[in-house]
């Protein structure tokens, strides 16, 4: 059994592969002080909790947070005896060539995005991803990663604004019932909402010009169907998108161990 994990600024998310499909997701907040018994503390419960009793042998991680890396190998090591694959290190293969700048580091979520966007549809896409930074990828028709963009993610706006202006409060993220608010927190949702959807149709319009190509637009994260809601946007949208390539990774380096 394989156990993916991948590891974002805010949360964690744990999932075991059976070989032909998912049997479990578990979600908890990133924290690098967490130590690898109490990972394992934490994850044997919840698999006594739900009953599943599998063995398993194979771990692969994607982690944006370096920190937490070192306790990920640890407990991989210790309670499952075996040595995982870590995404952007030594030993850990990619399927798809990397065409950036030289020296430049690329997140190992978008990397991951990339082989998945890839492996479900083709080359010639735009993946946006809903994180703490809302990012485009952008992968060309062989499947190679070649670029992106990089925004502030959509919860960090409304973060931002609460806290830097004194008078307005902290509101949830949902489609206004109409783009002028009439009160302050239809006002802020509002700008937010109705930002967001021009800022994803302008780069997306934009890539696809640079680009002069037809392109497919993916989409991933929680906030995804939300913005979907106000217009056609994306052509697909994948929840687990990283998590399947992390399995696709894993699969591409075990087959040529």
């Amino acid at each position: 059994m394989l156990l993916a994990i991948d590891c974002g600024n805010t949360n964690t998310v744990f999932s075991i592969w059976d070989g032909e499909s998912f049997i479990a997701h578990w979600r908890t907040a990133t924290e690098w002080q967490r130590t690898a018994d109490q990972y394992y503390v934490w994850l044997s419960s919840l698999m006594r909790f739900q009953k599943i009793d599998v063995e398993i042998n194979e771990v692969i991680i994607s982690s944006t947070v370096p920190r937490v890396v070192f306790n990920l190998r640890v407990f991989s090591d210790r309670y499952f005896n075996c040595r995982p694959l870590v995404v952007g290190k030594e030993g850990c293969a990619l399927p798809i060539d990397v065409r950036v700048d030289e020296g430049t580091a690329v997140g190992p979520d978008r990397l991951v995005n990339t082989v998945a966007g890839h492996n479900l549809y083709g080359g010639d896409l735009i993946i946006v991803d809903f994180g703490t930074a809302t990012t485009f990828d952008v992968v060309a028709q062989d499947g190679a990663y070649i670029g992106g963009v990089i925004a502030p993610g959509v919860n960090l706006s409304l973060e931002a604004l609460h806290n830097a202006a004194a008078a307005l409060p902290h509101v949830d993220i949902s489609k206004p019932q109409a783009v002028i608010g009439t009160n302050t927190v239809a006002c802020m949702q509002s700008g937010v909402f109705w930002g967001y959807i021009g800022l994803i149709k302008e780069i997306c319009a934009r890539i696809k010009a640079e680009r002069g190509r037809e392109m497919k637009v993916i989409s991933t994260g929680g906030l995804a169907p939300l913005f979907q809601q106000a217009d056609a946007l994306f052509d697909e949208f994948e929840d687990e998108l990283t998590i399947h390539g992390l399995v696709v990774i894993n699969s591409f380096n075990r087959k040529n161990d």
